[in-house]
């Protein structure tokens, strides 16, 4: 029997698990263990001892489990007599499976019965190397990821194979169904397939301390040749045609909602501009109507307040009136007889057609009456009671407001004022009677009312003719 003094792995990195051919080594052997790599040691069924990646001397301070067996069986001798097994943790990438035999899936559109078969690969690993040897190895030479060892009594996939098989029919119908895929467009989803399909198969492996990091489901192999499977092709066709159909309608039918939609929102804009539109020049035309309603205010407040003033002052407009038309008189008055000639008489006949047509007119005709009264050929105005202005000094006939000179409103005082009388020639203080004769100064008109100077042919407020 051959003693080992190096213990190292000699396999390749396809070999799954290797067990070392020594069984019996001396003390102060050399363990090698390389990266990704664990050696444990077995004795008698029983995993003892595991190694990672390092160098190690084997004596009982460092493997104290199979010291402490051999000890009790060689009867305090130190020989190891125990097995090592070397243990590749690498990811083993691509490794192939499929379903031995096909699975019946029913269509559930149509209730037709199908014959479908899968296949794909997946990578594995060690998990947990002591569980893998317990359940998996037992006291067999090896075991190689292969499907077909050369050297080794078995392989990992002939040994999973009719796990995976179980797993992928059990799973693989029920998926598609409970996904809602289309038999005839299953390959076009492949991955979310094989994700459930992962996920059932990893509980299975890592009970046997292996896990599989990545699972792929390449291929579902349908029944091209199956009439009824051509027939479900024909209906699926026929329905994808009608979809397509439906789809464009659709989008026809959107684009004119779209469209319509596009229109009113249009529709809506112009329709708001022009209220906007109105609305401005409602506002413009109420400012407007507010400015002048204002001025119109400002003008009537303006006269009420000139009114006042006016009514302050003691005359109102007519008064004003009368004064301008007083003053034209008198500026026509002093321009009479400059057209030369025998102009007394045409002046004459001037004047008295001015205060006819004055007199028709109504407006001061009371006073113009009065005035052209003496031109008449009445021979009592020359004795007509005067009073003098009091601006001016300009004699005026009694009961006058305004000065025919000067335009100032008269104001009437009896005190120190006199007038003489034409009845008895006298001069007398002014008053409604003569203190000599007892002649009256004043008449009462037959048609307002108001007093009248006596001698006066016309009313001095209302212009009737006095007889």
């Amino acid at each position: 029997m051959a003693i080992a003094s190096i213990i190292k792995y000699e396999g390749d990195n396809s070999t799954f698990v290797w067990k070392h051919p020594c069984e019996d080594f001396n003390k102060y052997s050399q363990l090698i263990v390389h990266e990704s790599q664990e050696a444990l040691f077995m004795m008698n069924g029983q995993a003892l001892d595991l190694f990672g990646p390092g160098r190690y001397t084997l004596n009982t301070q460092n493997i104290p489990l199979v010291g402490s067996m051999v000890k009790v069986a060689t009867d305090g001798e130190d020989p190891f007599h125990c097995e090592v097994y070397f243990i590749n943790k690498t990811v083993q990438m691509a490794l192939k499976w499929g379903t031995d035999s096909k699975v019946r899936y029913i269509d559930p559109d149509t209730g037709v019965p199908l014959e479908l078969g899968a296949s794909g690969s997946m990578n594995m690993q060690v998990s947990d190397s002591r569980k893998l040897l317990v359940k998996l190895v037992g006291t067999m030479q090896g075991i190689s990821w292969s499907a077909e060892p050369v050297e080794f009594t078995k392989s990992i996939l002939s040994s999973f194979r009719p796990m995976i098989s179980t797993v992928v029919k059990t799973n693989l119908t029920t998926t598609i169904k409970a996904l809602e895929f289309d038999i005839l467009e299953v390959d076009e989803h492949l991955a979310e397939i094989g994700e459930v399909l992962h996920n059932k198969m990893r509980s299975s492996f890592e009970d046997y301390g292996l896990t599989i990091p990545e699972f792929y489901l390449s291929t579902v192999v349908l029944p091209e040749e199956d009439p009824n499977f051509r027939r479900i092709r024909e209906l699926h066709t026929i329905s994808l045609q009608t979809r397509t159909i439906k789809a464009e309608s659709q989008v026809r039918q959107a684009r004119a909602f779209a469209e319509a939609d596009v229109t009113a929102a249009q529709r809506k804009a112009e329709l708001e501009r022009q209220t906007t539109q109105t609305e401005v020049a409602k506002r413009e035309a109420e400012r407007t109507v507010i400015g002048a309603q204002a001025e119109a205010e400002a003008a009537k407040l303006s006269g009420f307040a000139e009114a006042q003033v006016m009514q302050a002052k003691g005359y109102t407009q007519k008064d004003v009136i009368q004064a301008e038309v007083q003053k034209a008189f008198a500026e026509g008055m002093g321009n009479m007889g400059s057209g030369g000639g025998s102009g007394g008489g045409s002046t004459m006949s001037d004047i008295i057609g001015l205060g006819v047509g004055l007199q028709a007119a109504g407006a001061m005709s009371g006073q113009v009456g009065n005035i052209f009264a003496g031109f008449t050929g009445n021979q009592q105005q020359s004795a007509q009671a005067t009073v003098k202005c009091q601006k001016c000094g300009a004699d005026l006939p009694e009961g006058s407001k305004f000065c025919l000179q000067c335009g100032e409103k008269y104001t009437p005082s009896t005190a120190g004022e006199t007038v003489v009388c034409p009845s008895c020639g006298k001069t007398v203080p002014q008053g409604k009677f003569c203190l000599e004769c007892g002649y009256s100064f004043v008449k009462v008109c037959p048609n307002c009312g108001k007093d009248i100077p006596s001698g006066s042919k016309f009313c001095l407020e209302c212009g009737t003719k006095i007889d």
